[in-house]
């Protein structure tokens, strides 16, 4: 025995005629905006009432230059069991999930040991408690 078909719906036949149901004004009503050819509603139409995204003030501002950076503390990066530190070992090793516009590093913490560290930003504590410490603070490009 053959299987049956999926049952589907047949679609609306508009202007067809009168024995279809949808003839004459096919389905648009007598007269008025929607019933005109071209007609388009845009999507936040809420029949003439004011939308609401223009009901809502808007708020704040996104500078066109703003850069932002994936940033480390030097206490965490004195727990990273590496001498030489850069963003590419970052990224490959999970330590942070996005570069965005580069490395900056923070000088919260303490750091116990020598390191080589290359970044894009160094905050001036930072920079002094990596070369007290007898390490390197190796500037990468002008991001």
């Amino acid at each position: 025995m053959k299987a049956k078909r999926p049952y589907q719906k047949k679609p609306k036949r508009i202007g067809r005629g009168p024995g279809s149901g949808h003839g004459k004004t096919s389905t648009k009503g007598h007269k008025g905006q929607r019933a005109r050819s071209g007609f388009h509603m845009r999507p936040a139409f809420e029949g003439g009432q004011t939308p609401i995204h223009q009901r809502f003030p808007k708020r704040g501002f996104n500078h066109p230059t703003h850069k932002s950076y994936a940033i480390l503390n030097l206490d965490q990066l004195d727990q990273l069991k590496v001498p030489e530190i850069s963003p590419d070992w970052l990224l490959q090793n999970g330590v942070i999930k996005r570069l965005q516009d580069g490395l900056k590093i923070l000088g919260r913490g303490k750091l116990s040991r020598k390191l080589t560290v290359q970044a894009h930003r160094f905050s001036a504590p930072a920079k002094e408690a990596i070369e007290k410490a007898g390490g390197k603070a190796v500037l990468i490009g002008t991001s």
